[in-house]
C-alpha cells in the first residue's frame, strides 16, 4: 500500500468529511494509521471530497464507476450531472460543446475556451486557453473534479468557466484485467481492455481502446484507436513518481449544419457542402507526462509535474466554388505544474505555479473534396502562460474557515500568418498581466452541512483563434475579459429516518464582466468568424444538484438524481445589443433520473432531459425551441461483472443539440445540428 503521509491532497483521509471545517488541521491524525484500512482508489475519492469541502464555491465530483453503467462516448455523457455546465454532444463523434457559467457563447465555440482541462493536475488545454480538438477520454478516468468559475483557483486556472481535472486510473484501483464492450444504434462499437500489475512499490496499467461509429446522420463516420499507459514507483516512504503516456488516432467525418427547413424535413441528412467538400476532423495525438510527489515532513509536501504533447490536425472545413479551406497543422504543448503545501497551526497554505508553452506550425490550404492542394497561408502561432497563486485556508474560529488568496497571471499571445500570394505578414501580438484576488468563507452549520460564499476576480486572456479573427483585421489586439463574481451556496447531506438520506449541492452566483470577447460570423467569408470586445455583460445563474437514497423495507432503494441549471447571461446596456440575452446556452436545463436498485445488483429507471429555449444570434431574432427527452436504463451488477442497457429519446423527439452563432441569423440560415434520435445501447464489463 502506498503511503500518502503529508500530501496536501491526502491530509484528511479517513476523517468524516463534515469534521474538516471544525477540526484544527494540526490535530488531524496521521494517515499512516489508515493504510491498512483504506485502499488507494478510495483514498483518492476521500481526498477529492476533502478538497471540495474546503472550497467556498461550486465544485462537483464525478465518480467514474457510474460511467460504466450507461452509454458514455463523450464528455457530454460524462458531465451529465454537473450543474452550471452546458455540455452538448454534436454530430462529430466524441466532440462536445462546452460552456461553464456562460463561457464560450459565440461563433468560435470550436476553440472550447473558458475551461481549463487537466489530467492528474497537468494541463491538457493549450497555453493560449483553447481546447480545440482536445482529446480527453471520459472512460480513462477514475474520478473527475469540476471546479466552476473562480473556484478553480487551486488549479491555477485563469478562465471564466473554471477547470476540469481528470484523474487517471492506476493498477492500484483497477482489477488486474478489466474488459469493457459497448454496442448500439448506428453501428456503434466501443471496446477497451486494461491490464495492470502491482508489485510492492511498483505498479503499471496499460489500456487499449477502439471505437467505430457510423453516426445518426450522413457523412458522420468515426474511427478511433487509443492507448493509455501509466507506471508508478514508490521510492521510499516520502517520494513517489508516476509516468503517463497517451496515444489517440481519431478520424471523423463532419456532417455540418442544416437550415430549419432541412432539419425538419430530414434531420439525418448532411449539409451538401460538407459531403462535396468531404469535411473531416482527423487528429493524431501523443502525450507524455510525469508527476513526482515528495512528503517533506508531516506538515509539508511538494509536487512537480511536466507534460508534453504533439497533435497533428488534418481538417478540411470550408468549400465552395470561390473559396476552400483545409487546415494542416502541428500543435506542440509543454506544461509544468508545481504545488507546495504547508500546514501550520490552523492554516493550510497552498503555493502553486503553472507554466505552459504552445506553438502551432503548418498552414491553410485550398482543397478539392478533402484532398489538400495549394498552400494559401503559412501559420506560425505561439503562446505562453504563467499562473502563480497562493491560497490559505484558515480556520480562524470553531466551524469557520476563511479561504483567501490571489493569482498572478502573465501571458503572451502571438499570431503570425503569411499570405503566400502576396507575402503579406499579419502579426498581432500582445502581453496580458493581472492580479486576481479571492476571498471566501465556509461555515460548518452541522456535522454534515456547510454554507459558503466567495467574492473573486475573473480574468481570461484571448486565445490565438480570437486574435486571428479580430474584426479590425490589423495588428491591434483584443483586451482580456475581466470582472468580478459573488457566490453563495450550500452543500451537505441529511439523514431521513434510520437508513435513508438526501444530499445537495447548491450555488447561486452573479458576475459582471467587462471586455467579454465574443465572435460573430463573417458575412463575407462563410465558415469564418469575427471577434471583438463588448463593453459590459452579466453572467448569473443557479446551480443545483439534488440526490437521495430512499431505502425500502427489503433493503432495496429508490435513488432520484436531478441536475438543474438556470442561466441569466446578457448584455448590459450595450450600444448595439441593449440588454439582449447572450446566445447558445439555454435559459434552463434539467437532467435527471430515478433509479430502483435491488440488493441483488439489479437497477432500472427512467431518465429525462428538459431543456429551455436558446437564441442563435446576438440580436435575439432566431430562437431555438425548448425540448424534452425521455430515456430508460437498466442493468445488473455482480461481484466481478456488470451488464447494462439504455434507451435514449424514447419518443424519437426531433430536437437541436447545438448550433452556430450569428450576429443576425436569417430564417433560412444553415446553423442547426440535430440531436440524437431514438437509440439503444448495451454494455458489458468483466473485472478478472
Amino acid at each position: 500500500m502506498l503511503s500518502f503521509k503529508g500530501s496536501s491532497l491526502f491530509f484528511c483521509l479517513g476523517l468524516p468529511l463534515a469534521t474538516l471545517a471544525s477540526t484544527p488541521l494540526s490535530n488531524l491524525p496521521s494517515t499512516n494509521k489508515l493504510e491498512t484500512i483504506v485502499v488507494y482508489g478510495q483514498q483518492t475519492k476521500l481526498a477529492l471530497e476533502a478538497e471540495q469541502a474546503l472550497t467556498p464555491g461550486g465544485v462537483t465530483l464525478v465518480d467514474a464507476a457510474d460511467l460504466y453503467q450507461r452509454n458514455v462516448s463523450s464528455m457530454a455523457d460524462m458531465l451529465r450531472y454537473v450543474p452550471g455546465l452546458w455540455v452538448a454532444s454534436g454530430s462529430t463523434g466524441d466532440s462536445s460543446y462546452f460552456s461553464s457559467r456562460g463561457s464560450n457563447l459565440d461563433a468560435t465555440n470550436y476553440d472550447g475556451n473558458g475551461i481549463k482541462l487537466l489530467q492528474d493536475g497537468l494541463p491538457v488545454t493549450a497555453a493560449d486557453g483553447n481546447n480545440h480538438n482536445r482529446d480527453v477520454d471520459p472512460l480513462n478516468a477514475s474520478n473527475a473534479v469540476v471546479a466552476r468559475g473562480a473556484n478553480a483557483l487551486t488549479y491555477g486556472a485563469s478562465t471564466l468557466g473554471g477547470a476540469i481535472d481528470i484523474i487517471t486510473p492506476t493498477a492500484r484501483d483497477r482489477a488486474p484485467l478489466d474488459i469493457y464492450f459497448t454496442s448500439g444504434s448506428d453501428d456503434q462499437f466501443q471496446g477497451r481492455m486494461s491490464a495492470g500489475t502491482v508489485s510492492d512499490s511498483f505498479d503499471a496499467l496499460l489500456t487499449i481502446e477502439a471505437r467505430r461509429w457510423d453516426g445518426y446522420r450522413e457523412h458522420q463516420q468515426q474511427e478511433r484507436e487509443s492507448l493509455y499507459a501509466n507506471a508508478g514507483w514508490q521510492f521510499n516512504n516520502s517520494v513517489r513518481t508516476r509516468l503517463y503516456f497517451t496515444y489517440i488516432d481519431n478520424d471523423q467525418e463532419l456532417p455540418g449544419n442544416l437550415s430549419r427547413d432541412q432539419w425538419k424535413a430530414n434531420p439525418e441528412q448532411a449539409n451538401p457542402d460538407n459531403v462535396i467538400g468531404n469535411f473531416l476532423l482527423n487528429v493524431e495525438t501523443w502525450r507524455v507526462a510525469n508527476k513526482t510527489e515528495w512528503d517533506i515532513d508531516d506538515a509539508s509536501s511538494l509536487s512537480v509535474g511536466i507534460s508534453y504533447e504533439e497533435q497533428d490536425l488534418y481538417h478540411p472545413i470550408v468549400y465552395s466554388q470561390f473559396f476552400s479551406l483545409l487546415i494542416d497543422t502541428v500543435q506542440r504543448n509543454t506544461g509544468t505544474a508545481i504545488r507546495y503545501n504547508l500546514r501550520q497551526g490552523s492554516h493550510d497554505l497552498l503555493l502553486g505555479l503553472n507554466y505552459g508553452i504552445s506553438d502551432v506550425t503548418g498552414g491553410n490550404y485550398s482543397h478539392e473534396g478533402g484532398r489538400r492542394e495549394n498552400l494559401t497561408t503559412r501559420v506560425d502561432n505561439s503562446a505562453d502562460s504563467l499562473e502563480l497563486f497562493l491560497v490559505d485556508r484558515w480556520q480562524f474560529a470553531p466551524n469557520w474557515t476563511a479561504v483567501y488568496g490571489a493569482q498572478a497571471v502573465s501571458a503572451r499571445r502571438e499570431v503570425r500568418n503569411i499570405a503566400v500570394s502576396s507575402n503579406i505578414v499579419r502579426n498581432p501580438e500582445a502581453d496580458y498581466d493581472s492580479i486576481n484576488p479571492r476571498l471566501g468563507l465556509i461555515y460548518q452549520l452541522t456535522a454534515n452541512v456547510e454554507l459558503f460564499s466567495n467574492i473573486s476576480k475573473l480574468y481570461e486572456a484571448p486565445t490565438n483563434f480570437e486574435l486571428e479573427d479580430d474584426e479590425r483585421g490589423n495588428e491591434e489586439t483584443l483586451n482580456a475579459m475581466q470582472g468580478g463574481v459573488f457566490e453563495i451556496g450550500t452543500r451537505g447531506s441529511q439523514q431521513l429516518g434510520t437508513a435513508s438520506e438526501w444530499h445537495w449541492d447548491i450555488a447561486l452566483y452573479y458576475a459582471q464582466l467587462k471586455d467579454e470577447i465574443l465572435s460573430k460570423d463573417d458575412p463575407n467569408a462563410a465558415g469564418t468568424s469575427l471577434s471583438t470586445n463588448v463593453d459590459d455583460t452579466i453572467h448569473s445563474g443557479l446551480e443545483v444538484l439534488l440526490g437521495a437514497n430512499f431505502v425500502l423495507n427489503d433493503g432495496s432503494s429508490i435513488q432520484p438524481l436531478l441536475n438543474l441549471t438556470v442561466n441569466e447571461f446578457s448584455f448590459d446596456d450595450d450600444a448595439v445589443y441593449g440588454n439582449n440575452d447572450l446566445p447558445a446556452a439555454p435559459d434552463y436545463a434539467m437532467k435527471g433520473e430515478i433509479l430502483y436498485r435491488n440488493t441483488n445488483g439489479f437497477f432500472a429507471g427512467p431518465t429525462f432531459d428538459i431543456i429551455g429555449k436558446r437564441y442563435a444570434d446576438f440580436q435575439n431574432t432566431y430562437t431555438v425551441d425548448s425540448y424534452k427527452l425521455l430515456g430508460l436504463r437498466a442493468g445488473l451488477t455482480g461481484e466481478d461483472w456488470e451488464v447494462w442497457g439504455e434507451v435514449r429519446n424514447i419518443t424519437d423527439e426531433n430536437y437541436v443539440s447545438l448550433f452556430s452563432v450569428k450576429d443576425v441569423a436569417a430564417p433560412d440560415a444553415a446553423i442547426l445540428s440535430p440531436g440524437e434520435p431514438r437509440a439503444i445501447y448495451v454494455g458489458v464489463r468483466l473485472q478478472l
